[in-house]
């Protein structure tokens, strides 16, 4: 009798434990961590929503929805508009618009529409581990979509970009359903530039409003160099790893499914999570914006946090009033918008070096983050996890023995070859260590007196 009512109160013990850290657990902890992000990497976000919002209006002209401050845009800029009736269910509406003051050509997608069977359809077409793409698996309905945009438009978006002399960014843009369709069309296009005319992957940006999770780990983090997501405090999108289906077949009990995927995850271990390749993650960099804290009535001045999460990337569903709120575009556009001013306050009160300076430190910063991530990756083991760092050696060296041979006599030839003959002996690091180094009784290396000259 004694056991049984020591279990009973061990059970009840550990659910209350359980539910007071789920209950008690706040997103501000996701980016606890996370550094602060730069106004001159935050500025293209808020005016990126807007454009995204436009796709919403029926005509620029005489708009219906306009956003606190307005939308800023020149209607003209607004090249073309495809709606429900040109897609034929195939992709959500989107927009072409030519910023001229950014020098940007930027595809915006809008997001769900809940009357629209289509976009339901889009979504429900995914299975687990049904699609794979570059060494990673992706939502098997948004690439079907992000395909069919880029057969439709790749021709004149190649043309527009030329027409403006081949010196525009190319940005695909998006929120919810749009998000999810955008970052997997920017891959397409990074793995394929001749769509577009031979675009490089510099000129290729990506900008995920409150995005669905589209894609595997080890594809969030090998473009995070080129897709940007965006997520607003709580939104339960992102941090939702329970399939879609389940989520618009509960959309009258969302607050239920909210608690059983807590429920559920909780006790999934993290390395079996991280281990299974078909897993989706919400893509790439991440900026989250915090304007809400623990115990604290209301809201506070947002700020944004960023940063290439690799263990922990948003695996925590929060239980909030503001999980669905915190999803809408006009809520995250307001608040980019705030969290922008704000960063542009902060920097003139402790900007210490000219701006020029700054923004070229934050560029190597922002690399060496992305290479830090991808290298954290490889050591967690991750499935399909890969580095770009033997690529840009294998085009650097390329590049060099193509310059030599045009450019330099037979001579400067020969210092070449024996240059490479080097780099081929330093990939044999065994072959050398055996000839230069023997081991002791205690197995350490000692450097061989009659050791051989390697050429």
């Amino acid at each position: 009798m004694s056991v049984s009512c020591g279990v009973e109160w061990a059970v009840i013990l550990g659910c209350l434990r359980w539910g007071w850290k789920r209950c008690t657990y706040v997103s501000s902890d996701d980016s606890a961590n996370w550094p602060i992000a730069t106004p001159e990497e935050f500025e293209p976000i808020p005016r990126v929503c807007r454009i995204i919002l436009s796709v919403y209006e029926p005509d620029l002209h005489h708009p219906l929805y306009t956003p606190l401050g307005g939308y800023r845009l020149n209607p003209n800029w607004a090249i073309k508009r495809v709606d429900y009736e040109q897609t034929l269910g195939h992709a959500p509406p989107y927009l072409i618009y030519i910023d001229h003051d950014n020098k940007e050509i930027v595809l915006a997608i809008r997001g769900l529409n809940l009357v629209k069977d289509s976009d339901y359809k889009l979504l429900l077409d995914n299975q687990l581990g049904m699609q794979m793409f570059d060494g990673g698996y992706v939502h098997h309905g948004l690439l079907k979509s992000a395909i069919w945009i880029l057969n439709n438009e790749s021709e004149f978006l190649r043309r527009t970009w030329e027409e403006n002399g081949k010196e525009y960014k190319m940005v695909f843009a998006g929120h919810s359903l749009g998000a999810g369709v955008a970052s997997l069309l920017s891959l397409i296009v990074v793995n394929h530039t001749d769509m577009l005319g031979g675009i490089s992957r510099n000129s290729v940006r990506c900008y995920a409003v409150a995005p669905a999770r589209c894609m595997s780990l080890n594809l969030a983090v090998k473009y995070a160099d080129v897709i940007y997501s965006v997520v607003l405090q709580d939104d339960f999108l992102p941090r939702t790893p329970t399939p879609l289906e389940d989520i618009f077949e509960s959309i009258f009990c969302l607050p239920c499914l909210l608690f059983i995927a807590c429920l559920r995850d909780t006790f999934i271990s993290e390395d079996k999570k991280l281990r299974d390749p078909r897993r989706l993650y919400a893509p790439g960099r991440i900026y989250h914006i915090v304007e809400r804290k623990c115990c604290r009535c209301g809201r506070y001045p947002p700020e944004v946090r960023t940063g290439i999460p690799v263990d922990g990337r948003f695996e925590h569903v929060v239980l909030s009033c503001n999980a669905t709120s915190d999803h809408a575009i006009i809520w995250i556009e307001r608040e980019a918008e705030n969290a922008l001013e704000r960063l542009k306050e902060q920097s003139m009160e402790t900007i210490m070096n000219p701006p020029q300076v700054q923004k070229l430190t934050r560029t190597q910063t922002l690399k060496k983050e992305h290479r830090d991530a991808l290298d954290r990756a490889i050591r967690l083991n991750i499935p399909h996890a890969s580095t770009t760092a033997e690529e840009e050696k294998e085009e650097e060296s390329s590049s060099e023995s193509s310059t030599a041979e045009h450019s330099q006599d037979d001579r400067r030839n020969s210092s070449v070859a024996k240059r490479m003959h080097c780099k081929n002996a330093q990939t044999s690091w065994n072959e050398v260590v055996e000839k230069l180094f023997k081991r002791n009784e205690s197995r350490q290396l000692l450097l061989q007196e009659d050791a051989p000259v390697i050429e």
